[in-house]
């Protein structure tokens, strides 16, 4: 076995020299990230940011089912998505298992109790402060809601940044139904696990380093984000 000061030069290497077959894996891994999370967002805002501010019976039962949710094992959701899409499933049809769709759809489930948990919470917070104020101006349900997802603007994007950081990281899940076919469905996560297995750890920590980088570009970007709306709260 090469040794560690090796493999680490050989997958510094690899970024560099952006080697093709590195470079689609990572757009692949972007693409059904970015996908998975566009979609998740698309549900999980409005359902908490609902939930956060509508008052009706059997809210307290979603809150508490949308946190425990946000703990989801991934290798379940791999599974029950897994069982849909066979071919004896009710989606079986549409032949979607061991396609970059499959595994979008594996972890836009993953992600969306997480951004729709977070959403709700910043809501509801947000709208106690506010209470009062919108009591004395008469504001209506819906114009609240409204006023409510534009004030937390910022926060709602750190809430979408944190389900990426969940998403991109994902390998049970996306292993079950994506099957790490090779050109079709390898992705980041899942190609560190097979080529940590078969002794190539150049190219698995190559692609560990760029995870990682992925991972420092999300949090400065969270930063950013909060110094800016800090600067715009004291304008």
């Amino acid at each position: 076995m090469d040794s560690f000061w090796g493999v680490l030069g050989g997958a510094f290497a690899l970024v560099f020299a952006l080697d093709p077959d590195l470079m689609e894996i990572i757009g692949l891994s972007m693409k059904v990230t970015l996908t998975a999370v566009f979609f998740a967002c698309m549900i999980g805002l409005p359902l908490g940011a609902a939930v956060g501010t509508f008052r009706f019976p059997g809210r307290s039962l979603i809150a508490v089912i949308l946190n425990a949710l946000m703990g989801l094992p991934p290798v379940v959701v791999g599974l029950v998505v897994y069982l849909m899409l066979s071919a004896s499933g009710p989606l079986g049809p549409l032949r979607l298992l061991y396609t970059p769709t499959a595994m979008i759809i594996a972890q836009m489930i993953i992600v969306t109790p997480i951004v729709a948990a977070l959403t709700r919470q910043v809501v509801e917070d947000l709208d106690r402060e506010y209470a009062e104020q919108f009591a004395s101006l008469g504001v209506g349900a819906f114009d609240r809601l409204f006023s409510l997802l534009w004030d937390a603007r910022y926060s709602l994007l750190t809430v979408a940044l944190a389900g990426f950081g969940r998403a991109v990281a994902e390998v049970g899940a996306v292993l079950i139904v994506g099957g790490n076919i090779n050109h079709v469905t390898r992705v980041m996560t899942t190609t560190i696990a097979l080529e940590t297995s078969k002794g190539n750890l150049q190219l698995a920590l190559a692609l560990g380093v760029i995870l990682l980088l992925i991972a420092f570009a999300v949090n400065a970007c969270v930063m950013a984000i909060r110094a800016s709306a800090v600067r715009a709260a004291y304008a």
